[in-house]
């Protein structure tokens, strides 16, 4: 059989581009002489609608778009995704399905069966699982169509309390009785550079357990904080991968079932993996929320430099404006390295020295702080004089201001509220700070871009004098491998202390984390790129005394 792989980058909502991108996709494939194109899970209302899917006329128009869609497919088949109406009166109102079309009319609706309900995943506030498996037969083979976590019942279980599997039930197990001679797996699966390989295994011991070619198709691009890779593939029934798309844009393929291609994707390095994730997490949040510009404050700092050379190559260098704001604490060596950054990038910039503004608000504080010591207060106003400007910026001519807090900051909060974790989207609060340097050196791999001097120095916040980050911190390296022992793997401070970490710097660095759920709760979505990434996928009570 001739299989089209349609892995296409999808808008929520937009009913008329995901439409019109399908039906592109249906005419190519005929054209090619394919017998079936196949599509993502929800691809025509794009992944995920959260509470969209409550609105009546939202479903309504996913439904006017499969009919749509359902009329350009004459002579061939193509299956996509998309909400469907449960019709009994008991349960929740939607499936999360799969719609089989040919002859301009739906033949089949296969609904989903493992609802995912963990991390960025809440399926089941709005779905209902389905309960029967059926298979069916086109062009002479005998399908089963699954939808993403289908497949994913073998995935192991991250707890204490002797759960061997996530689910009761395993849709495979029920597909593989009814013989089918080729699985197709509608997926929505996003990136994680710590899961980069789970997918692939998970699929590959599912084909060989069940002797089962399986078809995988995702979707790309970036919807929020959540950036989708693509990477779509076809198994043989000895895991085999026998074609494989492109990651992190767009791609589309004939595929001939029974004839081996071996057409795979070279290997790439984990951090230039992230660093796509990146670039296209940007790109998309500006393109879809219909912006063209992006701000950012460039300090000299390897955090600021590493957004900026993420956003000129997301975004393109004359859609990008810094502003430094140097301030009596700043180091001439890191005005200078932005300005070298600035010239190496082509981009516009202004400088306005902050001193001024600081000097008239601490003279304005300066009858209430009377008899008072300099503390960490002078240092914030420092920073929320940068806030105010990058947002004067921003508001003046339309610009999304891009924060440039790491996830090492972000998780012990290291950073202002209202001054440097303002921002439209933050890019790297989901890159520890040792990624951070490594991707810098990455990004200078061929020519230096960054100032080398930029990468060498020691991190600063510039606030007071001679400042350095491990002046209140740990050094990264350890601090880094702490944090994501406590956040990604989810152990306990005596299980990171029983690794050979110092005692009072594993519970000093929990007790941040844990006191600063405040500022995260007001931090601008953030990329991710972590299998636990701060935001929808970690929920911690604000108010609540465990620690």
């Amino acid at each position: 059989m001739k299989i089209a792989i349609a892995q296409l980058n999808y808008h929520i909502g937009n009913f008329e581009l995901n439409t019109s991108k399908i039906i592109d996709c249906i005419s190519k494939s005929k054209v090619a002489g394919a017998d079936l194109v196949v599509f993502s899970e929800l691809s025509v209302t794009g992944y995920y609608p959260h509470d969209l899917l409550e609105r009546k006329e939202f479903i309504e128009q996913s439904y006017k778009a499969i009919d749509k869609i359902a009329v350009s497919c004459t002579g061939i088949a193509a299956i996509i995704g998309a909400p469907s109406i449960n019709p009994e009166p008991r349960g929740k109102k939607l499936f999360n399905s799969a719609f089989f079309i040919y002859d301009g009319t739906v033949q089949q609706v296969v609904n989903k069966s493992l609802l995912p309900t963990y991390d960025i995943f809440d399926e089941y506030r709005h779905f209902e699982p389905n309960k029967q498996f059926s298979v069916f037969n086109f062009a002479g083979k005998k399908l089963a169509i699954t939808i993403c976590e289908d497949l994913w019942d073998e995935q192991e279980t991250q707890n204490e309390f002797g759960r061997e599997k996530l689910y009761q039930i395993s849709p495979l197990k029920e597909l593989s009785a009814l013989s089918p001679d080729l699985v197709i797996n509608l997926s929505a699966s996003p990136f994680s550079y710590n899961q980069e390989n789970w997918r692939k295994n998970i699929l590959v011991k599912n084909a060989i357990k069940y002797q089962l070619p399986i078809l995988y198709v995702n979707q790309v691009g970036a919807q929020t904080e959540l950036v989708f890779d693509g990477g779509s593939f076809f198994l043989d029934k000895n895991g085999t991968i026998q074609e494989e798309l492109n990651y992190f844009e767009e791609d589309f393929r004939i595929i001939d079932t029974e004839i081996p291609s071996g057409n795979l994707q070279p290997k790439t390095e984990t951090i230039e993996k992230i660093h796509h994730a990146l670039v296209l997490g940007i790109r998309d949040y500006f393109t879809k929320m219909g912006f063209k510009k992006a701000t950012l404050g460039l300090s000299g700092g390897i955090d600021s430099a590493l957004v900026l050379v993420l956003a000129v190559e997301a975004l393109g260098n004359e859609n990008v404006r810094v502003l430094l704001m140097p301030s009596r604490f700043s180091s001439d060596h890191s005005v200078n390295d932005a300005l070298q950054l600035a010239q190496n990038l082509g981009i516009q910039y202004e400088t306005i020295p902050i001193q001024p503004m600081v000097d008239s608000f601490e003279q304005s504080l300066s009858g209430v702080f009377a008899g008072l010591h300099n503390d960490v207060t002078e240092e914030n106003i420092q920073a929320r004089t940068r806030g105010i400007l990058l947002m004067a910026i921003s508001n003046k001519f339309g610009n999304i201001l891009l924060n440039t807090t790491n996830k090492s900051e972000c998780a012990v909060g290291y950073g202002t509220l209202y001054g440097d974790m303002n921002g439209g989207l933050s890019v790297l609060g989901d890159v520890y700070k040792t990624d951070v340097f490594k991707m810098a050196r990455w990004i200078n791999r061929e020519r230096e871009i960054i100032p080398e001097n930029t990468i060498l120095k020691p991190p600063s916040a510039e606030l007071r004098p001679d400042q350095k980050d491990t002046d209140s911190l740990p050094d990264y390296d350890m601090l880094d491998q702490i944090l994501f022992d406590f956040i990604e793997l989810n152990l306990s401070p005596d299980e990171i202390i029983a690794k050979g970490f110092d005692e009072a710097t594993v519970l000093r660095t929990v007790r941040m984390v844990n006191n600063n759920e405040y500022k995260r709760f007001q931090a601008p979505p953030i990329i991710r790129v972590s299998s636990k990434a701060f935001g929808f996928g970690r929920r911690i009570p604000l108010v609540a005394r465990y620690s």
